[in-house]
């Protein structure tokens, strides 16, 4: 998995590795199931300290992107390659919405109006 961090990016570097990570999964770099390396081989590769690495991490974890086993490692999530497209299609919209001046609740009423 080749991984690399834009230098122009304003965003904290924990969701800048998230970004990352998730771009991999959703170009197929990662496929469900596999492995990912070690925190610190990640962390050394990007050149970040571990701790940013493994908060991105826990990040994706709790999206659902992966799952950590204890003696497996970390792991890319059955359909992660999908629901990492949906997420960032929903930061987009949430962008979008954001800048035709509509705030979040206003955008899921929106959504919720759509069934």
């Amino acid at each position: 998995m080749l991984l690399k961090l834009e230098a122009g990016d304003a965003r904290p570097l924990h969701e800048q590795v998230a970004g990352a990570i998730r771009r991999a999964v959703g170009e197929g770099e990662c496929a469900p199931g596999e492995r990912l390396p070690p925190a610190r081989e990640l962390a050394r590769a990007l050149g970040v300290n571990a701790n940013t690495v493994l908060r991105a991490l826990r990040v994706l974890r709790d999206e659902g992107v992966l799952e950590f086993r204890r003696g497996r490692g970390i792991t890319v999530a059955r359909g992660a390659d999908r629901r990492a497209e949906l997420l960032d299609a929903v930061r987009r919209l949430v962008a979008d919405a954001a800048h035709a001046g509509f705030g979040r609740e206003e955008l899921v009423e929106m959504i919720r109006g759509l069934d």
